[in-house]
């Protein structure tokens, strides 16, 4: 048995209100729900974004929690990368540059596909791509 896609996925911000902005409003991500100080998730496509504060991930979860997630959290700047068609890193790059966002690097792959890369206001790197750069 092979796992046969990524549910979702996390990255982690101390200020979920700059990074809800970021996602929500310049991304245009679906917020699905956000605790307090704790986490927000975004709906993208048929999967999660998942942003949680390290600060408060790392705690346990109380005795009587109904959700006894586990502790959990990362240091130093995360990765993500967003699906999208050339047309759409067009798109993109002009959406981003009117947000005043700086693209921090654009590049062919040497097997096909092209990534644009950004910072979000936690430093993780944000990248968008052509699927073809993995052969899909």
């Amino acid at each position: 048995m092979t796992p046969t896609a990524i549910l979702e996925t996390a990255i982690y911000a101390r200020d979920l209100d700059a990074a809800e902005s970021f996602y929500g409003d310049v991304l245009a991500l679906e917020k699905i729900s956000r605790v307090g100080d704790r986490h927000v998730f975004f709906r993208c496509g048929n999967s999660v974004l998942l942003v949680f504060n390290p600060d408060e991930t790392v705690k346990p979860p109380a005795p009587d929690a109904k959700l006894p997630v586990p502790p959990h959290g990362a240091t130093g700047d995360g990765h993500v990368c967003f699906r999208a068609s050339e047309a759409e890193i067009d798109d993109w790059k002009g959406r981003l540059k009117t947000a005043g966002i700086a693209i921090e690097a654009e590049f062919e792959w040497p097997q096909g596909g092209r990534s644009i890369y950004l910072r979000d206001p936690a430093g993780n790197s944000v990248e968008f791509a052509n699927p073809s750069i993995w052969g899909l």
